[in-house]
């Protein structure tokens, strides 16, 4: 499959659907960065939005969101260099959805 490593991942966790998809815009257009996946939170609302790229790009995209997004960021998380194992789980999530054939 396809082989992420090397580069950081960002993590930003919003209240609901429409939130994430502007939070998601808000960050692509910030910074080089890919979307990867997004998760919603088991018997919760929140959705998790995974965006993938230099760690500066990263940061810069995360921070744009929590200051730009409408939405309230609820949690953030920027991880500079992922453990394969890490990665292996963010694989999963895009096949899941279709991300990642």
């Amino acid at each position: 499959g396809m082989r992420m490593k090397a580069k950081s991942i960002g993590l930003i966790e919003l209240p609901n659907f429409a939130d994430a998809v502007e939070a998601i815009d808000v960050m692509l257009k910030a910074a080089e960065v890919k979307f990867l996946t997004w998760e919603k939170k088991l018997g919760g609302r929140l959705v998790t939005c995974i965006i993938q790229g230099e760690v500066s790009a990263v940061t810069a995209s995360v921070e744009s969101a929590k200051l730009n997004a409408k939405g309230n960021v609820v949690a953030s998380a920027i991880i500079a260099n992922p453990h394969e194992e890490t990665m292996k789980l963010i694989e999963m999530s895009m096949r899941k959805h279709g991300f990642l054939k």
